[in-house]
């Protein structure tokens, strides 16, 4: 019983074919249809809504780091649109799998790694050891600062996957109990069904701001190497 609340984190296939390719394919498609609802109010909405995340994205990053806009509201937009996706029925959320969020968390933090060591190598290799560390102390404090700068990508994926998880899993869970006691406490099932409700929407809620999160923090790792 315990396993099947974990079957909706499985990737799904039909004839042997995972269905991961077409949900990864989804925010394109929402791309291409909302490019040809010119000037109406769900491409107004959506301009505005670009426009603010972009401009609070873009607050800690000086001048130089601008370049890179464009890449990081994709990454953010990618990732809205396929953690709240999975919020619908029968739908799979891409997020929810560990090696989907690395492969979008290690490429971008190395971008701010290379990025740093081409503009900035010694200010950026500084950052291994900081300033007025005692003799002694420089290999200990050399390690420990490589090994927090490599623990940041996974910090990343492993942030992702476990909040959509959690949210997904309890909602699972709340659903079940739900349909099992819905014929003998009903007054108990119809306030459980509020809790379901409030949970979904504190899950969208998680999905925006995970999204948001992820973001900012490459922001941030790409503001020490500018």
């Amino acid at each position: 019983m315990t396993l099947s609340f974990f079957d909706q984190f499985n990737i799904p296939h039909i004839l042997w074919i995972p269905l991961i390719a077409p949900a990864l394919m989804f925010p394109l498609m929402i791309l291409l249809i909302t490019t040809r609802l010119l000037k109406s109010r769900h491409l107004a909405l959506q301009h505005w809504m670009t426009q603010n995340i972009t401009k609070q994205l873009m607050l800690p990053i000086s001048p130089p780091g601008h370049k890179w806009t464009s890449t990081l509201i994709s990454v953010t937009l990618l990732l809205t649109s396929l953690n709240t996706m999975g919020l619908l029925p029968y739908t799979f959320t891409p997020t929810t799998q560990l090696s989907m969020n690395m492969a979008l968390a290690v490429p971008t933090w190395l971008m701010t790694i290379l990025t740093g060591l081409r503009n900035q190598p010694t200010i950026s290799l500084g950052h291994l050891l900081p300033e007025g560390t005692p003799t002694p102390l420089i290999p200990m404090l050399i390690i420990i600062e490589t090994v927090s700068l490599m623990i940041r990508p996974i910090a990343l994926g492993v942030r992702l996957t476990a909040n959509l998880t959690a949210g997904h899993l309890l909602m699972q869970l709340t659903s079940t109990a739900i349909l099992a006691i819905c014929s003998t406490m009903t007054l108990t099932s119809l306030l459980a069904t509020l809790l379901l409700i409030m949970l979904t929407c504190l899950e969208m809620a998680v999905a925006l701001i995970q999204a948001y999160v992820f973001v900012l923090l490459l922001t941030l790792y790409l503001q020490e190497n500018i």
